[in-house]
């Protein structure tokens, strides 16, 4: 379990306690959204899912709002995804990154989900502010690696499913349980796949004119033998 420390935006600081970390993949709305975004990663070596959605448990531990990551070698990468949090507070949003060690992917996706700390912006909102107008929120990511800074990542929030809808899927149409955080899927990939020095992400909020920001470095540690 892990107690992280938040700023509910209107409310103020709060304590979560993080009981369960569930990582959703493959949640497109779209099939032909979901059949790129395997393909990306089929040729890089991962197989196909067994099941569309997935849901990958992994330790509660793994979730951070700092802003560094350290990592084995230079084969993961991140990708921003919105992120459901069940509190005494009620459900709320954040934005975040499933950074995913993409080599040990390549053979093993449960345990690739295993390998790298799960970042996440230090600001939440309620759902409750979020749901007359759901499908107007936009998710972007940036990359830098090297010189070379640019678009990673640009997609509105209906390329995923709607937050409700991957809760009942999940939990079998019950709540999501208090002190269950979950990441709810990705936007595709635009260029290459691959390493970055820093990545940025941005959950954006037109009708309201605010958003979310979280941004990291990677560190990569040398692989030794």
């Amino acid at each position: 379990m892990a107690n992280l420390q938040f700023n509910l935006v209107g409310h103020g600081p709060i304590s979560i306690d993080v009981q369960q970390l569930v990582i959703a993949g493959w949640t497109g709305r779209d099939h032909a959204s979901v059949e790129h975004h395997i393909q990306e990663l089929e040729a890089i070596g991962v197989k196909r899912p067994a099941s569309i959605p997935s849901f990958y448990r992994v330790s509660a531990d793994l979730l951070t709002i700092s802003p560094s990551l350290q990592v084995a070698g230079d084969e993961s990468s991140g990708e921003a995804e919105f992120v459901l949090f069940s509190t005494t507070e009620g459900l709320l949003v954040g934005i975040g990154s499933d950074h995913t060690d993409r080599k040990v992917e390549s053979y093993g996706v449960t345990v690739s989900k295993q390998m790298c700390a799960k970042p996440v912006g230090a600001d939440l909102w309620r759902m409750s502010e979020l749901v007359e107008h759901w499908d107007e929120l936009q998710m972007r990511t940036w990359r830098r690696r090297g010189a070379e800074h640019r678009l990673y990542q640009e997609g509105a929030v209906t390329k995923m499913l709607a937050p409700q809808d991957l809760i009942g899927r999940y939990t079998g149409g019950k709540e999501l349980p208090v002190g269950t955080v979950m990441f709810c899927g990705t936007q595709p990939i635009i260029g290459e796949m691959g390493f970055g020095e820093c990545f940025e992400m941005e959950l954006s909020d037109p009708r309201l004119q605010r958003s979310l920001t979280h941004r990291y470095n990677v560190v990569s540690l040398p692989i030794e033998g």
